[in-house]
């Protein structure tokens, strides 16, 4: 099967950024508790759950991943850029980290007992989320809990010459509505949708949706 062009330019993005990426946003979550606590309310739903291990899809360097694993959680990471997998297990290296892609994850139906997508949505094409949120639902239990994060809005954003490097990526704001309803059309329940004012170097709204795969009738 052919690989997503999309894929390669994301991988090579953050190949080439992820020492300076992982030095820049390493105490995000240190100075923000709003953040903090929609992850908290997450690791609440989702520990203790048999059903199986949480996902950290798209985890960079590993600190959310970490940071849920602080919280409680039997937690992996998986992102597409070697590169980042590699900071990962160094700064984490009680935790498990894999290289993989959203759109075809390496895990049997209902393997996982929740999912977190922090900010790795943004770079997938729209036209290709329904597909991504199928993908998350086949491998989520029943009962399992998901949580997206992502920049609200409805402008792409082009991203060229990070940190010196000779490298571009687009971006996608997304909107809060549509993503309620492809989260829906996809067989996910809704808990909650955060929609917090930008903070720091922020420039919009960051929202926050937590659902959860039904439980079997």
């Amino acid at each position: 099967m052919t690989r997503p062009s999309h894929l390669h330019t994301t991988q090579a993005f953050y190949d080439a950024i992820a020492t300076e990426y992982a030095e820049r946003y390493k105490n995000e979550l240190a100075g923000n508790p709003l953040d903090r606590a929609v992850l908290a309310a997450f690791a609440e739903r989702a520990r203790g759950r048999a059903a199986g291990p949480v996902a950290d899809l798209g985890c960079g360097p590993g600190r959310v991943t970490a940071h849920l694993h602080a919280l409680g959680l039997d937690v992996f990471g998986i992102d597409l850029s070697p590169a980042m997998v590699a900071l990962a297990r160094r700064e984490h290296p009680g935790l498990r980290f894999d290289e993989g892609s959203l759109t075809a994850l390496e895990a049997a139906d209902g393997a996982l007992g929740g999912i977190v997508a922090w900010y790795s949505l943004i770079h997938t094409p729209q036209e290709q989320l329904p597909a991504v949120f199928d993908e998350f639902h086949r491998v989520l239990a029943p009962g399992g809990h998901l949580l997206v994060a992502f920049q609200a809005g409805d402008e792409p954003l082009h991203i060229s010459g990070p940190f010196g490097h000779a490298v571009s990526l687009d971006f996608n704001r997304l909107s809060p509505d549509r993503i309620t309803d492809l989260l829906r059309e996809a067989g996910f329940t809704l808990h909650a949708t955060t929609l917090r004012e930008p903070e720091g170097g922020e420039r919009v709204r960051q929202a926050c949706l937590m659902a959860c795969k039904p439980e079997r009738p």
